[in-house]
């Protein structure tokens, strides 16, 4: 699969484009004035104790608070304590850090007994502010790179279940943990396998280095304050989202093109020159098609190429996308058959919807009614298959036996949103429109004035074809012959299918418009 990023940097911030064989699966939006982002971490302060949820509001310098709940404080929280307290106190310089060990926290304890309001606490953003809710936080304070994820006062070395070989688990496991340092857990990324020994260990020194960082400033912080920010949204896609499947990364920014050449040289030498700085005067989504795949992928109702269309709606509690057959062509005379068909393909563009949406939280599919089991399971095992192409974490179950089937999938940062629709010029939105009859109207009081007034007694009428005709219709008692006659004036009337329907305007014997 050949895999394309497109980065198109405008005054507003920047939109990223992910295309797999030339086709749009994920958009990105990262909003220029958006500070609270994923992995960034805060000295922040305790505003308000909420026992019955057993959660807390933290000050972060967001327009929200933002929300910690006791079990975000996470096993470590005794030890994160305590290590906040000696660096601001002046003695991070002489500490031991393999010997801060705390007893585990209960995960059955209470928020009140654990935290109290003005306290000060370093926290993580683990979620993006949502609509009217500030950023989720955690204080399971971890650091990802591009191999390997830190996770301070965790001794646990981890690898990810998608590396299969036994035998390169083991080898990974191994030779971190003849690496990493006492008091430090190591998570090991998928895109770590068959990597060499110093390529994980210059990823594991630029962790080390930012959690260094935070012992630095701390003495000198006041909450809120930001002390380690993550990446912008570009060099995050790259860390995480770079293999061998790559093919071009095109930018359209010379001065992030040179952050992004930077950062890859120093993450993936080898790939460096598949980056390029994008220098055509034609918008860059436009020169790629992306622009075109999104006027055609966003929007209630959303077509297939076979004629199958899925329409997409949201409501307050969960997303809901009915399917529907449309004008698909019978490949063959079973009803089943066709249904299985239709279901199978729509549930290759759900699972891209879903990601180009970033759809979360409780989503429900009406398929179309399938009534052998072993269709159900084949429709099932389709859309597991085409989810498994999703970072997000998921869970699928099972269709219903109204053929409903209920997704769930994780939602970090706002879903996107590209409204294909303005507001109308005519009506401005009310659904209403002046009647015919009193444009008709406006004319004649305008044709009064000006005949009479500025003694104007040649005149040509612009107005929509539809008025056009309503004036001129009959030969012999028409509107335009009655104002002839009554006002003593010489009337042209000209159609322009350009106008709206309301408007006109008027034009004297020069052939110039006039002012009214």
């Amino acid at each position: 699969m050949n895999k394309d990023l497109i980065i198109d940097a405008g005054k507003t911030g920047v939109e990223i484009a992910l295309l797999e064989d030339k086709r749009l699966v994920e958009l990105h939006k990262g909003n220029s004035e958006s500070t609270h982002l994923v992995g960034d971490i805060y000295l922040g302060q305790v505003k308000k104790i909420l026992p019955g949820l057993n959660a807390a509001f933290i000050d972060v310098g967001s327009k929200k608070d933002g929300f910690l709940h006791y079990l975000d404080l996470g096993l470590y929280y005794k030890a994160l304590e305590k290590f906040t307290k000696i660096c601001m106190s002046g003695g991070g310089d002489s500490m031991d850090f393999a010997k801060i060990k705390e007893p585990k926290l209960e995960k059955s304890g209470k928020i009140g007994e654990t935290l109290k309001q003005g306290q000060v606490i370093l926290v993580q953003v683990s979620k993006e502010a949502i609509s009217t809710k500030g950023p989720r936080l955690c204080t399971e304070i971890s650091f990802a790179g591009r191999y390997l994820v830190l996770v301070p006062f965790s001794e646990k070395v981890s690898v990810s279940q998608k590396i299969k070989s036994a035998e390169e688990r083991n080898r990974l496991r191994k030779l971190i943990k003849s690496i990493k340092p006492d008091n430090f857990g190591i998570i090991i990324r998928t895109i770590a396998e068959g990597k060499s020994v110093a390529e994980l260990d210059a990823d594991l020194k630029d962790l080390l280095s930012k959690w260094e960082s935070i012992k630095k400033k701390l003495p000198k912080a006041l909450p809120p304050t930001k002390l380690v920010s993550e990446l912008d949204k570009s060099s995050v896609i790259l860390r995480d989202m770079l293999t061998e499947e790559f093919n071009n990364v095109y930018v359209n920014d010379a001065d992030l093109y040179e952050e992004l050449k930077g950062y890859m040289s120093s993450i993936c030498p080898e790939k460096e020159d598949i980056l390029h700085h994008y220098k055509m005067q034609t918008p860059i989504f436009e020169q790629f098609g992306v622009a075109s795949q999104i006027r055609n992928s966003f929007g209630k109702v959303v077509t297939i190429r076979s004629g199958i269309y899925l329409i997409i709606e949201q409501t307050e509690a969960m997303h809901v996308i009915d399917v529907n057959s449309g004008h698909r062509s019978k490949l063959s005379q079973d009803q089943e058959e066709n249904a299985l068909m239709v279901n199978c393909e729509a549930a290759v563009e759900i699972a891209r919807q879903m990601r180009l949406r970033d759809l979360g939280g409780i989503i429900v599919i009406d398929f179309i009614d399938l009534n052998v089991a072993a269709n159900r399971k084949l429709l099932l095992n389709k859309m597991e298959e085409e989810m498994s192409k999703d970072k997000a974490k998921h869970t699928i179950l099972p269709l219903s036996k109204f053929c409903l089937m209920q997704i769930t999938r994780q939602r970090v940062r706002p879903a996107i949103n590209v409204d294909l629709s303005e507001l109308c010029p005519v009506c401005k939105g009310t659904g209403k429109i002046q009647s015919s009859m009193a444009v008709i109207g406006e004319i004649e009081n305008d044709i009064r004035y000006l005949s009479q007034e500025q003694n104007e007694k040649c005149l040509e009428l612009m107005a929509h074809p539809f008025v056009c005709s309503h004036i001129t219709k009959g030969l012999f008692n028409s509107q335009r012959k009655k104002w002839n006659k009554q006002y003593g004036i010489k009337l042209k009337v000209s159609s322009s299918p350009n106008m709206g329907i309301l408007e006109y305007n008027f034009l004297n014997s020069d052939g110039e418009e006039i002012k009214l």
